[in-house]
Order: structure tokens, then sequence, then C-alpha cells
């Protein structure tokens, strides 16, 4: 009896938790298909009186919605394939090759997870503006494509692959290309998939490297041009924000929901934060 009354407590406790942080998200949707009068007057209403898509409409009038969408999937992209690229590479380089100084060399790369990105961020942005690559999403790209994280996250998944499968291919005269290509890549399937997921919706809400290098409109992403709007707008066309916001959101929910089991068991084998 007092274990299931302790059971009934957690779970009463973790759907308050649950209800408290879906609150904010039900709230944002609500008043994106809200009239502007009607989310002043009754703004905490979850259920619009009169669904209306006004807003998404005018919102796609006003601002270049399409060209700001292509633009952070553009980014997004090529961040996600240059993190999961790079870290696969340098992961199977770690595993596979001996050289001296290899551990060495891998606790500088993991080490880099603790350097605050401010502290290389002005550095990288003169990097850009001496490449010529400010307001253009390559150069939001470019010094992302490299994460430590990325490379650890491979190195512990590889740690699992038996060793001897890579050794009896090489015995049998497998150059290192085709035994990265057609063996640990088909293994590592589903931490590629979960990593790169992950990688791909850090990437889509990237603000504040891109608030540095795109100043051009029309090279913003959904992250910069939310804020340039409510900035603009002062904050009065709450529900137009609202629908912006939507529009944002819903990429990496996607996501998330096609590919939740890979990130899920990616996260639960490799302790993952």
């Amino acid at each position: 009896m007092l274990t299931e009354k302790r059971n009934l407590g957690w779970h009463v406790l973790l759907i308050l938790i649950i209800l408290a942080i879906m609150l904010p998200v039900l709230f944002m949707i609500s008043n994106s298909f809200k009239t502007l009068q009607e989310s002043y007057h009754s703004i905490l209403q979850l259920i619009p009186a009169k669904p209306t898509l006004t807003n998404y409409v005018t919102l796609n009038k006003q601002i270049n919605l399409f060209r700001m969408v292509a633009n952070t999937f553009l980014m997004a992209m090529i961040v996600t394939l240059g993190k999961v690229l790079t870290g696969l590479l340098a992961a199977y380089a770690f595993q596979n090759f001996h050289f001296k100084g290899k551990r060495v060399v891998y606790f500088i790369f993991v080490a880099t997870i603790f350097v605050p990105f401010t502290t290389v961020m002005i550095p990288n942005y003169l990097v850009i503006a001496k490449m010529n690559l400010l307001n253009n999403v390559i150069g939001v790209a470019l010094p992302q494509m490299c994460d430590a994280t990325g490379i650890m996250l491979f190195v512990k998944a590889m740690e699992k692959i038996p060793t001897s499968l890579v050794e009896s291919a090489k015995i049998d005269g497998i150059p290192n290309r085709k035994i990265f290509m057609n063996l640990i890549v088909p293994l590592l399937k589903p931490n590629i998939i979960s990593v790169g997921a992950i990688f791909f919706i850090n990437s889509w809400n990237e603000y504040v490297w891109p608030t540095l290098v795109l100043k051009d409109k029309n090279s913003f992403t959904l992250p910069l041009a939310l804020q340039n709007y409510i900035s603009s707008e002062g904050g009065t066309n709450f529900p137009l924000a609202m629908a912006l916001a939507v529009i944002m959101i819903v990429p990496p929910l996607l996501i998330y929901m096609v590919f939740q089991k890979y990130i899920l068991n990616s996260i639960s084998s490799s302790g993952l934060k």
C-alpha cells in the first residue's frame, strides 16, 4: 500500500512537470491561430474562439518566409553533415590507427568541449570576414563543421565493434577506405542517425553566431527572423510572432518524432545529457 501511494505521488509529480513543460508550447500554438484582438482579450485561453490562419498568411506576405526556411535548412544540413563526417573519420582514426601521442591528441579534442564559445567567437568572425563569407550561410556553417562531442560519441560507439572484425578485414587486404564505408558505417547507422538528428536540431535553433555573421535580411535564418520581427514590431503584434515561432519549431519536432527511437537509444547507451 505504501509503495502504491509512493508511485502515485511520483506519477502526479511527473504529470505536473509535463504540463508545466507543455503549457508554453500550447500557449504559443493557440495564440498563433488567434486574431490580434482576441489574443489581447483572452491571451491565456488555450482554445481559440475563432481559429484563423490569417497570421500565417500575413507573415508569408511580410517576410520572405520560404527563403528564411531554406537558409536555416541549408545551414543546419551543412553543419550536420560536416560534424557527422568529421566525427566519423576522426573516431575511426583514433580507434583503429596507432600513432605516437594518440591519447594526448584525443583528450585535447575532448577538452575543447569545455571551451566557451565566446572565447572563439571573435577569431572565427575575423576569419570568416577575411574569407568574404559574411551574410552567407556558408560563413555560419564553416566554423561549426567539426565537433568534439561527435568525435567522442562515435569513438564510444566504435569501441563496441569487435576489433577482430577490423583486423580480419585488414588481413584480407581490404583498404581502410572500404573497411570504413562497408563495415563501420553500416554498423554505426543508428548512432549516425541519432547524433545527426541532435546536431541538426541544435544547428536549426542556433542564434548567437548567426547574429554576428548575417546582417542582410535575405540571408537571415528563422531564429534571427523571429527576433528581428519582434524588435521591429515592438512586440505589439503578438499572434504573428507566435505563428513564426510555430513554424520554427515544426522541423526539429518532426525530426525528433521520426528518429525518437534512435535518439533515446543513443542517450541511454552513451550517457549523453
